[in-house]
């Protein structure tokens, strides 16, 4: 049977100041008709390189130096124009990383996805419904709303779901996925990846997934390559790949991960020493030798094979057999911070947030009441949607609440509006962004964006500025080389460490950290996550916490806040909320996380779509979802607050022996 996508000995470089940079050397796999094949490895090790070579989608300094690759049996790089066009537009899709980029800024929603329908030869008059159809298949509430929305008024979440509306919309025999889940919740991540599987049993779909989720590979593939500078080191089934890895660097990642049961009170998070090697870099022996805790002397000096084994597995080290003595290694617990008994640093009650007046207003948030400790880290998770970025809005004086809302920061009352507040308020509540290369300015060097956050909140100048400076690149573990560089010059890991820098340059009290590590691969979500734990202990400062990633959250959260259209439905010690009894919502939370064995065995399904913040339900905001409501209760009365357990809390009126339990493996 023809494969539906074969790479065969791929070698890929880039033309940089007149010389070719290889990025790819030699990789070799293929992919059957209705398979799934992940790439997995460190940012900068070539899987997205490897996405747009299958596509012919390289820059224009970019070009294949050795090999082929073959689509259906076809070499794409023999294709004419015309030829290579029909291909993408009737057999493979591709879905970008970073949505904001595929999308067209001018044109609306609507526009763009029935752009696809278009091409696809369907009748005009049916684009509306199709693209209306498309978009509810990827859980976007209220389509013909979203269709007449231009991609910036749309959060990064619904961008990526229009963005994967458009490729499956052609049923494409070959879709390549690039880091497809990032912006995604738990719950339409799983409902998107059930969508993708959905399309790829009807329609015998070949996937290349690429992602630095290990539990999204583990769901979607049958098979997973593990990259490595290039360098493809370990090949074989999923379930082979992640139970017994046989190459250090595949054992590596898997020890970065977050364990269930492990906080950042009992252990630190394991990581890879030293760096990726950069594009171009001769390396004699194992590429993988100077980061390798088994390399010896044949490592550094001869290059191991890609050796085949019994099962179809293949890897690429010296000594297999000796990786399993890598695995389940305990690391030392960082110091603990200590949490203040005394009054909360940072408390909010009655917080409400509208948006829009009279018949258009939209209630996004609706009387949050929260407190925070000293040296305290408050996790906040809830769907797209439920009004956490707000929140931490509101929280940072960059939206004004609601008139009856009422922040207290250190015991003072708290101004509503960054402008209103002195300076010592502004400097102490600081945020640490999802995307550096948004947050951060790029035409100035590191050492630039550093200095001016220093004088303009903290008023230091001169030696004490650049001792302050020195000081702080020493504790993100950034060298004195790094401060010449700009943004661009920088890896992901990099910058998200410099957009830290810059937070922790005020000495805040209170830092937000909004998806902090969504965009970071396993390993340098590790770096940082320690790093997090670290400066907390040190400093003893205080952090909310908003992430999708469950595990992320469990391993720094010493609380949980669980947040549904705009209110807070649970609240509790971290531990307390992940073993229940909890919230029938939080149980869906949970149930929908992924792990390395793929997904939780009984997953609850929520029925339907977020309602909309300008029609919001009577009673419990959760009961047009809820698969165990009380109709004629839940559906017209808004439930009291229940006390479970001390600072145990959930918003239902189900009796507590009633409220859903979840397994310790869920996360």
């Amino acid at each position: 049977m023809t494969e539906a996508l074969t790479f065969e000995n791929l070698s890929v470089g880039y033309r940089v100041k007149g010389k070719m940079v290889q990025v790819l050397d030699g990789i070799s796999f293929s992919i059957a008709k209705g398979e799934a094949f992940g790439l997995v490895g460190e940012s900068g090790c070539g899987k997205s390189t490897a996405a747009f070579a299958a596509l012919r989608y390289l820059p224009r300094n970019g070009a294949v130096t050795q090999g082929r690759i073959l689509i259906d049996g076809q070499d794409i790089g023999r294709l004419s124009g015309p030829d290579l066009r029909k291909l993408r537009q009737f057999s493979v899709s591709m879905v970008y990383q970073d949505p904001g980029r595929s999308l067209n800024p001018s044109l609306p929603i609507g526009v763009q996805v029935a752009e696809v329908f278009e091409l696809a030869g369907v009748p005009r008059s049916d684009w509306l419904s199709k693209v209306a159809e498309i978009l509810a298949k990827v859980q976007i509430s209220d389509p013909h709303l979203v269709m007449q929305r231009y991609p910036h008024q749309l959060s990064g979440g619904m961008q990526q779901r229009v963005a994967i509306a458009m490729a499956i919309a052609s049923n494409p025999t070959l879709l390549v996925l690039d880091e497809p889940t990032t912006g995604l919740d738990a719950t339409v991540e799983a409902e998107v990846l059930d969508l993708i599987q959905h399309l790829r049993q009807q329609m015998s779909t070949a996937i290349l997934f690429i992602s630095h989720n290990l539990g999204v590979i583990a769901r979607m593939c049958d098979r997973v390559g593990v990259l490595y500078a290039g360098r493809l080191v370990e090949e074989a089934a999923t379930d082979q790949i992640f139970a017994n890895p046989r190459h250090p660097y595949t054992a590596g990642l898997l020890q970065c991960l977050p364990q269930p049961g492990r906080s950042k009170d009992k252990a630190q998070l394991a990581t890879i020493p030293g760096f990726l090697p950069g594009p171009g870099t001769v390396i004699e022996g194992c590429v993988f030798a100077p980061r390798c805790p088994l390399a010896n002397n044949t490592c550094r000096t001869q290059e191991p094979g890609f050796v085949r084994q019994d099962g179809g597995r293949a890897s690429k080290c010296h000594y297999p057999d000796q990786v399993r003595d890598l695995q389940n290694q305990v690391t030392a617990p960082p110091p603990k911070p200590t949490v203040s008994a005394a009054s909360p640093i940072l408390q909010v009650t009655g917080l409400s947030k509208s948006f829009g007046k009279g018949p258009h207003r939209q209630r996004v948030l609706r009387d949050i009441t929260l407190q925070l400790q000293a040296g305290e880290t408050l996790g906040l998770v809830g769907e797209s949607g439920s009004g956490k970025t707000t929140l931490a809005r509101c929280i940072l004086g960059l939206l004004s609440p609601d008139a009856g809302s009422h922040l207290q920061f250190d015991g003072q009352d708290l101004p509503a509006t960054t402008r209103a507040r002195s300076r010592d308020q502004v400097k102490s509540l600081q945020i640490v962004f999802q995307n550096p290369d948004s947050a951060l300015n790029r035409a100035h060097t590191v050492y630039r964006i550093l200095a001016r956050a220093i004088t303009l909140l903290v008023g230091l100048r001169g030696a004490e500025r650049d001792a302050r400076i020195k000081s702080l690149t020493a504790s993100l573990r950034l060298t004195p080389a790094h401060l010449s560089r700009v943004p661009r010059q920088l890896s992901g890991g990099l910058k998200q460490r410099v957009a830290i820098a810059r937070a922790f340059a005020s000495e805040p009290k209170v830092l937000i950290c909004d998806e902090p590590t969504s965009a970071l691969d396993v390993s340098v979500q590790a770096a940082i996550l320690n790093l997090l734990a670290e400066l907390q202990a040190e400093k003893q400062v205080s952090y909310i916490l908003i992430s999708h990633d469950l595990g992320v959250v469990r391993y720094l959260s010493d609380r949980i806040a669980v947040m549904y259209l705009g209110q807070v439905v649970e609240t509790g010690p971290a531990e307390a909320v992940f073993s229940g009894p909890h919230h029938p919502y939080t149980s869906a939370l949970l149930s929908s996380a992924l792990t390395l064995t793929g997904a939780v065995s009984e997953r609850v399904k929520l029925t339907g779509a977020l309602p909309s913040t300008a029609n919001l339900p009577k009673g419990c905001a959760f009961h047009t979802r809820c698969a165990v409501k009380i109709v004629g209760l839940c559906d017209t009365v808004a439930p009291p607050l229940q006390d479970l357990s001390t600072g145990h809390s959930v918003a239902c009126h189900l009796n507590p022996d009633l409220l859903p339990r979840s397994l310790e493996e869920v996360v």
